[in-house]
């Protein structure tokens, strides 16, 4: 299945929905949902680890006056939300205090009960997409049931595609060499700091013809701005000062040529053939409109080739 359209190639990612980082308003967080509407995105993810269910809500909330077949929604399985006793405050980085729990469930049961708990979160009849999330330590679980589940579900036409979403690309490439998978999420490992990718899982995706969703561009904050701050984050952790050093260069040289550091990161991985798109994590409005006025940037041509020059970007990186 088609997952972006040919004009518009970027998407809303819903962690921030789910109070990644910092609490966001339930009005806050649909009027985001609408912005990126208005914007012309049509691709959606979300999960149910985004905020023990409640980036999902939100998601759902901002959609619901929307055609249903004007546009792609993807979540994940891999974790089962479920309610203890007492409320607590989350310990995976979404600022939310609630009775909502997750467990590891990669079963068949688990796929299944996630993917029908995630439509009454949401309030959607079907999901577009199904991607097996962070299976890291859950390699045998995921080949023997996950994605069998997911491929059944598909062949009955339950689902349009499937595939999975990490943080790595090792896996990744194994998932994309061994099983009939659709598309990928690959997080943060092909960006204009980090472009790893290259090595294993993007050729892998094009020998298989698998779409691949960037996502994690900014590297969790640290191309996110014209130059980085203090304290800048990378992978979610304060970033390393060698990290910091490269970005610096690499907002040197955008501004040499009048544009952005955060304006050639999101166009840098648009360029790979095998990237379908983008989805950008989002909070506000206010970001949707940046991020929308950033894609439609023209980055100069020129950049690419003095990034290369200057062996701040590898020469096998495809370009714009």
């Amino acid at each position: 299945m088609k997952l972006f359209p040919d004009d518009q190639r970027v998407g809303l990612g819903g962690a921030p929905l789910g109070n990644l980082l910092g609490e966001v308003s339930d009005v806050e967080a649909i009027a985001t949902v609408n912005a990126a509407w208005d914007e012309g995105w049509r691709y959606f993810d979300t999960a149910p680890h985004y905020g023990l269910g409640l980036a999902e809500e939100r998601l759902g909330a901002g959609l619901r006056d929307k055609p249903r077949d004007s546009y792609v929604l993807s979540s994940k399985v891999g974790r089962i939300i479920y309610h203890a006793d007492e409320a607590a405050t989350d310990d995976e980085g979404f600022a939310v205090d609630t009775t909502r729990r997750r467990r590891w469930d990669f079963s068949r049961d688990g796929v299944l009960r996630s993917i029908e708990d995630s439509l009454q979160r949401i309030g959607t009849d079907r999901l577009d997409v199904v991607f097996v999330h962070d299976p890291d330590d859950h390699y045998e679980e995921a080949v023997a049931t996950a994605f069998p589940t997911l491929i059944e579900l598909r062949d009955q036409g339950v689902i349009g595609a499937i595939g999975s979403g990490m943080n790595q690309t090792a896996m990744l490439t194994r998932f994309v060499q061994e099983i009939d998978i659709d598309v990928i999420m690959l997080a943060g490992r092909y960006t204009l700091i980090d472009p790893d990718g290259l090595d294993d899982v993007l050729p892998a995706c094009l020998a298989n013809n698998v779409q691949v969703v960037a996502v994690g561009i900014f590297n969790s904050g640290l191309l996110s701005q014209p130059r980085p701050a203090a304290g800048t984050t990378f992978n979610y952790e304060p970033a390393a000062q060698a990290l910091l050093d490269k970005a610096n260069k690499l907002a040197d040289l955008c501004e040499s040529h009048n544009t952005t550091l955060p304006a050639a990161a999101l166009a840098f991985p648009l360029a790979h053939p095998a990237v379908a798109g983008i989805a950008v994590g989002c909070r506000t409005p206010e970001e949707v409109h940046t991020n929308a006025a950033l894609s439609r940037t023209e980055v100069p041509t020129a950049l690419w080739s003095d990034l290369k020059s200057a062996g701040l970007l590898r020469e096998d990186a495809p370009t714009p």
